[in-house]
């Protein structure tokens, strides 16, 4: 089924035309090869103009995209020879979080994400990507498992946030959440966290404690999601789009606050738009930086970690400190 956007529909437009005047330029008799030139070079510029002016709002519909690459996808082709392992050892499995084991080339790796699913049942099976406290305590099971075994560990975010559903309060989610963020420092291998959609809250920090936190060009991270951030401070979720435009959740403004240390470039006009270059990107600065964390000693590996994350923001309170008031 074919989704578009409000703002993709006048370059898809443009798009069917080209792609019709092709099929009459095949015909014989007919040389239209400059018309359709032309036409291709107004798409490509409204194109560039479109995707390198989008708003925070436009930007979340983006990383929401129904044919952008899920995590399952990243690792059915970046991960060799994976093999996954459920549950937490306490309570149950959970479904949205996927863990396991596999190569990254030659080098073994431990891996953890979250699952948004696709169609209607598998989204249902996968909780849309919100995990539940049974899965925050497998993804820490695995990264013990990886730490004791020196593997290194990669965690792929993808969630709205953690579920927040009364079952998952009363079994500890809040706990689990916070267990994750404090023995995630403790983890004596690598940690590379890529934001590939979502990164909504504590339910994505949860998995993304790590030496190296990268984001999609058209991904977002945020202490919250529009919607509930809208329905908290206005009482009504449709404000969603005025909260993103304020929440300045993109991966330019992480960037600037020291969050993340690097954006991936994803192809012209989104990831899903030619998934297999989208993935190639996240697979070689993978492997780039796994080249050079894996030869840090573990101490200095957990030290940077946390210093990496007690230093966030810094500039931002220095600079409030520093305002003189009115």
């Amino acid at each position: 089924m074919d989704y578009t956007l409000d703002f993709e529909k006048p370059v898809l437009d443009l798009e069917t035309q080209i792609k019709e005047l092709k099929e009459a330029n095949d015909k014989p008799g007919i040389d239209i090869s400059k018309e359709i030139k032309a036409l291709q070079l107004k798409v490509d510029k409204m194109i560039n103009e479109i995707y390198g002016n989008l708003s925070s709002w436009e930007r979340v519909q983006l990383s929401r995209h129904p044919k952008r690459p899920h995590a399952i996808d990243y690792i059915e082709t970046m991960i060799d020879d994976f093999h996954e392992l459920h549950g937490d050892r306490r309570y149950s499995d959970d479904p949205s979080m996927i863990t396991g084991f596999g190569f990254l080339g030659e080098q073994k790796v431990a891996i953890i994400a979250i699952e948004k699913g696709r169609k209607t049942q598998d989204k249902i099976k996968r909780n849309f990507g919100m995990a539940s406290p049974e899965g925050y305590r497998k993804a820490m099971r695995i990264m013990k498992m990886a730490s004791n075994f020196k593997i290194p560990i990669i965690t792929l975010v993808d969630t709205p946030g953690a579920y927040p559903g009364i079952g998952a309060e009363e079994r500890g989610q809040a706990q689990a959440i916070a267990e994750n963020l404090e023995e995630m420092f403790g983890i004596e291998v690598p940690i590379i966290s890529v934001v590939i959609g979502e990164g909504g809250s504590g339910g994505a920090l949860g998995i993304a404690i790590a030496d190296k936190v990268f984001m999609m060009e058209y991904s977002i991270y945020s202490v919250i999601s529009p919607e509930s951030c809208a329905s908290i401070l206005w009482s009504d979720p449709k404000q969603a789009e005025f909260a993103a435009n304020s929440l300045q959740l993109g991966p330019d403004k992480a960037s600037e606050l020291g969050i993340i240390d690097a954006i991936i470039k994803e192809p012209v006009g989104g990831a899903h738009k030619d998934t297999s270059a989208a993935i190639e990107a996240v697979k070689k600065l993978i492997e780039k930086e796994l080249k050079k964390l894996i030869k840090i000693k573990a101490t200095t590996l957990m030290n940077g970690r946390y210093e990496k994350f007690r230093v966030m923001g810094n500039q931002t309170i220095s600079t409030l400190t520093e305002t003189p008031h009115e």
